[in-house]
């Protein structure tokens, strides 16, 4: 018995996506698992279009096992100059140690210059050139497809040895899970706002406003701080607090600072404590739940 097979083709990438930032870059922003499984880490999306001076970074994640920020550069077209010269700039105003270049084909330059930055700068710093491709079986439906075309030397070492052995990240990632488990067993309530995860923040939607208060965790403090919802742009997001912005300082008890507008995080607060003894979590839940009731509650009735 003879078995047809179909024909795998490339098919335009505007076939896809016909516009770059208004399709492609929320699409990827909402499908971080491509490029996850791609480079063998949990992507977990942070923001999009994140003011850094007179430049938008695309996407902006996190990987929640190491807590290393992400930074995503996505292009439809060729590389070129001018993107990056800006991969360059949010590498000093967003703290990012984890670089994607996302485009449709890479210049030799621009090729050698990722492999450069992975060859002279030392860990914690990763630089990947992804290549996106748009491919299609006979008359199927177009399916994304991403290919590494350059990565840190010791990248795979790196991500077998993950996989194969219950180490320090992993460890991290029940540590949260565990944490998250206690807030959910103290105010049962939140899970309705968000589900039991092993992520390094929760969040929660302001009702009838298009802000979200989110609460984080790391090993020696909890904060929490106002975004947009997804896809906001972080300006946008700044004129609508602007005009409640002295009395939302006064009820919130902390400010708007320049790196919160540039970075679309805004009156930013955090308590301090090793959370590595369980015994400080009680009163860091208790804090966050408190502060969290605070900053929804001051939006509500402010806007």
């Amino acid at each position: 018995m003879t078995i047809k097979l179909g024909e795998l083709k490339n098919v335009n990438l505007r076939e896809a996506w016909s516009h770059e930032a208004q399709e492609f870059t929320p699409w990827l922003a909402e499908n971080l698992e491509y490029l996850s499984n791609e480079i063998g880490i949990q992507l977990e999306l942070e923001g999009q279009e994140v003011k850094v001076e007179n430049f938008s970074a695309d996407i902006i994640a996190r990987d929640p096992q190491s807590d290393r920020r992400v930074l995503i550069e996505n292009q439809l077209e060729q590389t070129d100059h001018t993107h990056l010269g800006q991969i360059l700039t949010y590498l000093a105003g967003l703290d990012a140690q984890v670089i994607i270049w996302v485009a449709s084909s890479f210049r030799e330059p621009h090729l050698s210059a990722v492999k450069w930055l992975n060859e002279n700068t030392v860990e914690p710093f990763a630089f990947f050139a992804v290549q996106v491709k748009a491919v299609q079986i006979d008359e199927s439906s177009i399916a994304p497809m991403f290919e590494i075309l350059a990565k840190p030397n010791s990248w795979d070492r790196k991500i077998r040895s993950k996989i194969k052995s219950v180490g320090q990240q992993s460890e991290l990632s029940q540590w949260r899970y565990k944490f998250w488990q206690r807030y959910l067993e103290i105010f049962p309530e939140q899970e309705k706002f968000d589900s039991l995860k092993a992520t390094s923040s929760r969040w929660r939607q302001v009702p009838n406003t298009n802000f979200v208060v989110s609460i984080y965790l790391s090993k020696l403090c909890v904060g929490i701080f106002i975004r947009g919802i997804r896809n906001a742009d972080s300006e946008d997001v700044y004129k609508e607090l602007e005009p409640y912005q002295n009395v939302l300082e006064e009820y919130l008890g902390t400010v708007i600072g320049k790196r919160d507008k540039e970075r679309g995080v805004f009156f930013h607060r955090k308590s301090d404590g090793n959370l590595m003894d369980q015994n400080t979590w009680d009163e860091k839940i208790d804090w966050m739940n408190r502060i969290q009731e605070l900053y929804v509650t001051s939006l509500q009735e402010l806007i």
